[in-house]
């Protein structure tokens, strides 16, 4: 024990939003009819008016010297997410070097109140770096589950080697989370990143798996209100799989569309209508009032997820926010891919980006990326594969042969980037990427039309989904038969990609050494057994200085 150690105030930190309150049919129930909607989002809990944390405990954005602690507590029977009831209750925490909290480094209190659903944040500093902590929360006499957290290394450390988890697309509807349980159980990560998409937006039924519901989620409606988002934050938070990842390892989150509505950007949405579902910009605000209030979040810049965090000398992480500041997705009406005035990371962010890549002083810089930056052809694609896979990804099936929702529909931000690197000689970028539920291992070329001849700027890891439907499911044919046919072709019209996997499901570890990055990939025996086992599939890596991807044998 040193002096270091000190007890420190908790804040909530969960920003300032003042949604409008709408008249929206469709929403209505979420107000006039909670009590069914809203006790589907809680687990079983016994008949007490003890409070009670039926969402777990959670832990993210590591510092040196810090780390957010996030729980909810349900005060009293009736202060059910959403409901915006129950009682004012001080919640109590404390940080431990030993698991028995006989090393006590940290306490303190807060209050949990309605006007955040009862969720209360707690920012923890004076910790020592690179070191596992636990933690629980208390109320009342009751006692919170017990989770283990990490630091991040010092500044200025020699680390030798880093160990994160790598997630995306997590759809309840279409399955299990086995994914979380297996990351849970491997005892070796600094931390997981979850690249988006979180939680869905969609009613009930409308976005299973292959068109079947295996767990309803809550509520049953589209997700339009504050009430709305923050019941489906609280269902997804009751998974035993996600709550248990949560109690082994600091996440690090952004957010993609789903957390808003499909196919999202600063206007609107495509799964959004205006006046039928209420303004954009009210939906969006509880959307992200909801976020921060349910995630272990800590936002630099009010309502955006860009930040960048540090882990020693090894690497720096730079997360973008690329829903809040983008143009609508290109289209005959909305204007060219190739438009300069069209933005993906709005420029201050994107500025926010190239200035921190080049004065970085580690020796990997990692972008956590929520949509693919390197660029895509179908190529020869035949018309039964040509045409699912415009389904999911979201394009148009006739006229647009590109993905404009991912950086293709914003070419000009990534020509400015990858000029950038290439300009000031910044090596050894790796993005790590999520959003269309397949696995990729790419070079980022700066002319993919002259590549291999020309030069690769970058690497990109892409991790498949968790749950959400891929290529197989589309097109409903056993798992495998469509890669078989579809990787070829994608590969051969892609000369910077070395693998695609269009059709399992799983998520990544991503393992940084000095030498390298490398990327161990696993799938899922069968999303909807919530047993599902877990096997390893491919691995590959970048070596220091060489912007390109290779094959590897073996997983870290």
């Amino acid at each position: 024990m040193t002096s270091r150690y000190r007890s420190s105030e908790a804040s909530q930190g969960l920003g300032s939003f003042s949604p409008r309150r709408r008249t929206v049919v469709k929403a209505a129930a979420a107000t006039a009819v909670l009590a069914g909607p809203l006790a589907a989002a809680l687990p079983a809990r016994a008949a007490t008016d003890a409070p009670a944390f039926l969402h777990g405990v959670a832990s993210g954005d590591p510092l040196p010297d810090g780390i957010l602690l996030w729980t909810r507590v349900t005060p009293t029977p009736e202060a059910i997410p959403g409901s915006g009831l129950g009682p004012d209750t001080e919640v109590g925490w404390v940080v431990a070097r030993d698991k028995a909290f006989t090393s006590i480094v940290a306490k303190g209190s807060t209050t949990a109140t309605a006007a955040s659903d009862h969720t209360v944040k707690a920012d923890i500093r004076g910790l020592e770096p690179a070191t596992d902590y636990w933690f629980r929360f208390s109320a009342g006499g009751t006692d919170s589950p017990v989770a283990r957290t990490r630091t991040a290394p010092a500044a200025d450390a020699d680390v030798s080697g880093l160990r994160f988890g790598v997630v995306s697309c997590a759809n309840w509807e279409a399955g299990h989370f086995s994914a979380y349980r297996h990351l849970a159980a491997r005892n070796d990560l600094d931390a997981w990143l979850h690249l988006g998409d979180y939680i869905y937006e969609y009613k009930s039924g409308e976005y299973a798996a292959r068109g079947k519901v295996v767990r309803p989620h809550a509520p049953a409606n589209e997700i339009l209100t504050l009430a709305d988002y923050r019941i489906r934050h609280a269902r997804y938070k009751t998974d035993p799989d996600l709550q248990a990842l949560h109690l082994k390892a600091p996440v690090v989150a952004i957010w993609d569309d789903h957390e808003f509505a499909d196919n999202a950007w600063s206007g609107g949405a495509v799964n959004h209508t205006e006046g039928a579902e209420g303004t954009w910009s009210a939906r969006q605000a509880a959307a992200k009032q909801a976020y921060f209030e349910w995630m272990p979040v800590r936002p630099a810049i009010a309502g955006t997820t860009y930040r960048r965090l540090r882990f020693g000398k090894l690497a720096d992480l730079s997360l973008l926010d690329l829903r809040s500041f983008r143009s609508q997705q290109a289209s005959t009406a909305s204007g060219s891919v190739d438009d300069p005035d069209r933005t993906l990371t709005g420029r201050a962010q994107l500025d926010w980006l190239k200035a921190g890549l080049k004065a970085s002083d580690t020796r990997w810089r990692l972008v956590g990326n929520s949509v693919m930056i390197s660029p895509f052809s179908f190529g020869s694609l035949s018309a039964d594969l040509l045409k699912p896979l415009a389904k999911l990804l979201g394009l148009p099936q006739e006229g647009i042969a590109a993905n404009t929702d991912q950086w293709d529909g914003y070419t000009d931000d990534r020509r400015e980037l990858l000029a950038h690197l290439r300009s000031n000689a910044i090596g050894n970028t790796v993005f790590l990427t999520g959003d269309i539920h397949m696995a990729w291992a790419n070079d980022v070329p700066v002319d993919a039309g002259t590549y291999p001849l020309s030069a690769s700027a970058a690497t990109e890891f892409v991790v498949t989904s968790v749950t959400s439907d891929n290529l197989d499911d589309i097109v409903k044919v056993p798992e495998g038969t469509v890669s078989a046919v579809a990787a070829p072709v994608i590969r051969a019209a892609n000369r910077h990609v070395h693998w695609v996997d269009t059709d399992r499901h799983g998520y990544g570890v991503l393992d940084i050494t000095a030498e390298r990055a490398q990327m161990d990939y696993y799938v899922l025996s069968d999303r909807t057994d919530p047993d599902a086992t877990t096997s390893w599939a491919r691995s590959y890596r970048t070596r220091s200085g060489t912007q390109k991807v290779e094959r590897t044998y073996d997983p870290v």
